[in-house]
């Protein structure tokens, strides 16, 4: 009878660090082969608008990269073909070779949400003409088409034309082309942006969970079902259905992690590292803090973004990002970048009680990678409020 394998806190803090690809040396040039192993680690890329410090995406390949060209990363992303922009993980980027295993999300969608059929009702030939407009002129942003529609009230100010746009993507009717400057999608039919994997054939909905569950594993190294589940946004239910008949086949194995009160999993093949070298800033949308039961349980560090949390009841700050030193998550960072003025603003840095012993030494190494930051993004000076327990250190050693 095979023995369940256990594992220590403090070596799946390393499987997860090594997992992220965040304890990997930065290249002193970045080229394409650098952007397919981030990707080929992480296997979905998170998308976001927000650009307090940079665009979410940008930040997952910096905290593993370092300095690098952002135009070429952009150009690749969105012209390699090697990507395709997806509903998995929310909008997000993954390997355009995962078009068939997303079969079942689209599919998903092909309901009309209320407000497309509403939508429908009031002016029924419009998603046919939306379709025809983008078979003709595409790839279309929403200003390109015609008679999309005023912009609405309300936070995301969606017209009809977006919606459309947007739910013709979902459901796999259109592709979205590129993203331009301002982050604003383009459109085009699948075919044209895809290629031919639009016509493999579609993987049936148990197969294809199996298969995301995997990818799942591989990108966190041990999890939870709920872990597991939240990478691709799958159901907890149909996770542990798939794990379940994974480990039956010997594909994945059940662990013990002490302190957990429910199972792990991971690869049979799992290697624990004895040590890893990190250092890095990781946005709050990056994969290694997603979810965030994993981020306490792994980390110890109690998480939440607050860009909804009205100014006067934030903890920390706006735009906070966790700082990652060895295998711990040991400091928090509130930045803002300040391009044209060529400032990065540190408006908060905090010790976590695992680091509070050590705030010098920790201060040291986060100046390091807050100078590091401020090239990249153009912002090469720092500037450092007195707001938190960590500014003091960070001051005293930024170059």
């Amino acid at each position: 009878m095979q023995t369940t394998r256990r594992l220590r806190p403090d070596q799946v803090r390393r499987i997860a660090v090594r997992a992220a690809g965040l304890d990997r040396a930065r290249p002193d040039r970045v080229d394409v082969r650098h952007l397919r192993r981030v990707v080929d680690d992480l296997d979905v890329v998170q998308l976001d608008s927000v650009n307090v410090v940079d665009r979410a995406h940008r930040l997952v390949f910096y905290s593993r990269l370092g300095v690098h060209d952002v135009d070429a990363l952009d150009q690749w992303l969105w012209r390699s073909r090697d990507l395709h922009e997806c509903w998995a993980h929310v909008a997000s980027l993954m390997p355009t070779s995962a078009w068939p295993l997303l079969a079942h999300r689209r599919a998903d969608a092909t309901v009309p949400w209320k407000s497309v059929q509403r939508i429908s009702r009031e002016r029924p030939d419009f998603l046919a003409d939306v379709l025809a407009q983008v078979r003709e002129r595409g790839p279309l942003t929403v200003s390109d088409l015609e008679g999309g529609g005023d912009r609405t009230s309300g936070f995301w100010g969606w017209n009809p034309g977006r919606t459309a746009l947007q739910w013709l993507f979902e459901s796999g009717q259109l592709a979205i082309d590129h993203r331009d400057r301002t982050f604003r999608a383009a459109y085009d039919l699948p075919e044209r942006v895809l290629g031919e994997v639009v016509h493999e054939p579609d993987v049936p909905q148990d197969e294809a969970v199996r298969a995301l569950v995997l990818r799942a594993i591989a990108a966190q190294g041990v999890g939870t079902a709920a872990d597991l589940a939240d990478t691709h946004r799958l159901g907890v239910r149909e996770t542990r259905t798939a794990l379940a008949h994974l480990v039956s086949e010997g594909v994945v194995d059940a662990v013990h992690v002490d302190g957990w009160g429910e199972p792990a999993y991971a690869l049979p093949d799992l290697v624990v590292p004895r040590r890893v070298e990190a250092r890095a800033l990781v946005a709050p949308f990056d994969p290694l803090v997603w979810f965030r039961p994993r981020v306490e349980r792994v980390f110890g560090m109690h998480y939440r973004i607050e860009i909804y949390v009205p100014a006067d009841r934030r903890e920390y700050g706006y735009y906070v990002l966790p700082f990652v030193l060895g295998d711990q998550l040991v400091a928090r960072v509130d930045l803002k970048a300040h391009r044209r003025r060529g400032v990065l603003e540190v408006r908060g840095a905090w010790a976590q009680p695992v680091a509070v012993g050590e705030r010098d030494r920790v201060g040291a190494h986060l100046a390091i990678e807050l100078a590091t930051l401020g090239r990249h993004l153009g912002t090469p000076e720092v500037e450092v409020a007195d707001h938190g327990d960590l500014t003091g250190p960070v001051r005293h050693w930024l170059p």
